[in-house]
């Protein structure tokens, strides 16, 4: 409940990012598809990922950590401490509305952060938008100097240039 109302203080056309160690094992059933996709370190799913879904179902995020094609090697997220089990339990949620924004996800073994966690590293794309009146503030007006050929427009080029320094210097 307060997940969701954390979620629910964000407007909601902002980009919204949650992960966390939800300890869920997400498997790879059909019905989970469109949610968690096909990649899961896990053949089936215990009762924290069923959870895990209905949460994001309900709010409307894809879990992405379970849908990028990657070995086995670099999906698991946690090591038990007798070194031999591994389980992807920590996962990635965005909103659907931006779910292609997020490149890729994967962990990280290199760092040592003194825990039986990996970190998980995002890659993510975000394209910023400028408003129509933004773009009208930043206009330059272009001169056409080809006219400066021209007699005529040169010299009264020439005297309105003067007359703005005259008055400067006054």
């Amino acid at each position: 409940m307060e997940l969701e109302q954390v979620l629910d203080y964000f407007p909601k056309y902002q980009m919204k990012i949650l992960l966390g160690d939800f300890h869920a094992q997400l498997g790879r059933e059909n019905i989970f598809k469109l949610t968690i996709g096909i990649e899961s370190l896990h053949q089936d799913s215990n009762d924290n990922a069923v959870r895990t879904v209905n949460f994001a179902t309900s709010r409307i995020l894809v879990v992405k950590s379970t849908i990028f094609p990657h070995q086995n090697l670099r999906k698991y997220t946690w090591t038990c401490p007798d070194g031999k089990t591994h389980n992807q339990i920590d996962h990635i949620m965005i909103d659907r509305r931006w779910h292609s924004s997020m490149l890729d996800v994967q962990r990280f073994r290199g760092a040592d952060c003194d825990t039986d966690h990996y970190l998980v590293i995002i890659n993510v794309r975000e394209c910023l938008a400028v408003s129509k009146q933004a773009e009208q503030q930043f206009y330059v007006e272009r001169f056409n100097v080809r006219k400066l050929r021209e007699l005529e427009v040169k010299k009264q080029y020439r005297i309105d240039i003067t007359n703005r320094f005259a008055v400067l210097e006054n």
